[in-house]
């Protein structure tokens, strides 16, 4: 029995590069090129790229600091995006850890201006060791302060004042009134997505 040949299609002639804008935040800059076979495929899909590489700066933190963005739609060839997340690597976080001190570490939801929830995972490197009764004293100077800060800004501008490091600087001047501090680092954001 002779099979017959059917007519070989290249799938990848059949796809099309897209190139993957930021949102206004970021000044829509391009964050990366990627290729699909339909519009509807690139939906929802999760992209990332490192602080660095995305603003050009060459802070110690923004080296280690990875920003998530979730495609919303594509118009022609371009997909745009909306900000969703950004992750300190943990390799880093380890660097904080030193004999004698205290790390502390607190997760607080916090409520913007524009109704958008995000939750903040903050790091506290202290001085020295600290007691008990200090920790619950850092913790709760900590949510009060980001429950006061952040209904002031709507989601954007709040993820600018994390990244840029207004945030952790303004903590940091109110928390040391407490006890001696080396360090404070939001480890991880994220924003709270609802999927249609």
């Amino acid at each position: 029995m002779v099979m017959k040949k059917g007519k070989v299609v290249d799938k990848w002639k059949l796809k099309k590069w897209y190139t993957v804008q930021a949102p206004q935040m970021f000044d829509n800059k391009e964050i990366c090129e990627i290729v699909a076979s339909d519009d509807k495929l690139l939906v929802n899909r999760l992209i990332k790229v490192s602080l660095m590489e995305l603003l050009g700066s060459s802070s110690q933190t923004a080296m280690f600091t990875t920003l998530f963005f979730r495609v919303i739609d594509v118009k022609g060839n371009v997909a745009n995006t909306k900000f969703i997340s950004h992750q300190v690597a943990p390799s880093f976080i380890r660097t904080f850890a030193r004999r004698g001190k205290t790390l502390l570490h607190c997760v607080i939801d916090a409520p913007t201006k524009d109704n958008e929830s995000v939750r903040l995972k903050f790091i506290i490197v202290t001085a020295g060791k600290i007691s008990e009764n200090t920790k619950r004293s850092l913790r709760n100077a900590l949510v009060e302060e980001v429950k006061k800060f952040s209904p002031e800004f709507n989601y954007d501008a709040l993820m600018q004042e994390i990244l840029y490091g207004r945030l952790v600087s303004k903590l940091f001047n109110r928390l040391k009134q407490i006890t001696a501090l080396r360090r404070i680092e939001i480890r991880k954001s994220e924003r709270k997505e609802t999927f249609k």
